[in-house]
């Protein structure tokens, strides 16, 4: 059914909790795995956690290269030593916005499923940072498994 599936991470531990579906599908299926994490297109970024300030456009090419260089080292730590044999996998890094990258990618790649996880977000969170995975939901041809962690609980407003 599945022979190519998109796991999309930004580190956090939604994408943790997901990465255990999209290896388990990829396992069943017999399917190739590719993971994907996507870095934002410059480092003006307001995030919920953390503001990247402004930076001259020489630095811009050190911040990119640090970047990868941490993606990498978090890409091993949480996802390939995990995979306990698994081989059928490929890294995909893209710079620019998340939710257009991983549609993009997911065309160039003729995906089968996306696989991601999700925040959750509510109320004025929700309106001010959006949910990459609600307008990868929308806006996609191709079918979307979105993840919350357990225990989450969605509180009416």
């Amino acid at each position: 059914m599945f022979k190519k599936i998109l796991f999309c991470t930004d580190f956090s531990e939604n994408s943790d909790w997901a990465f255990k579906y999209a290896l388990n599908l990829a396992r069943t299926y017999q399917a190739k795995l590719l993971i994907l994490h996507v870095i934002p297109p410059d480092p003006v970024y307001l995030y919920p956690d953390q503001l990247y300030a402004y930076l001259p456009e020489e630095r811009i090419e050190e911040y990119e290269v640090s970047e990868k260089e941490k993606a990498d080292r978090e890409l091993n730590s949480y996802y390939i030593q995990r995979m306990n044999g698994f081989k059928d996998y490929k890294v995909i890094f893209k710079k620019g916005v998340a939710f257009y990258e991983i549609i993009q990618t997911a065309r160039e790649e003729s995906i089968d499923l996306i696989v991601m996880g999700t925040h959750g977000r509510t109320g004025l969170d929700h309106i001010l940072f959006g949910s990459t995975a609600e307008k990868v939901v929308r806006k996609s041809p191709y079918p979307v498994l979105t993840v919350r962690l357990p225990g989450k609980k969605f509180v009416m407003p």
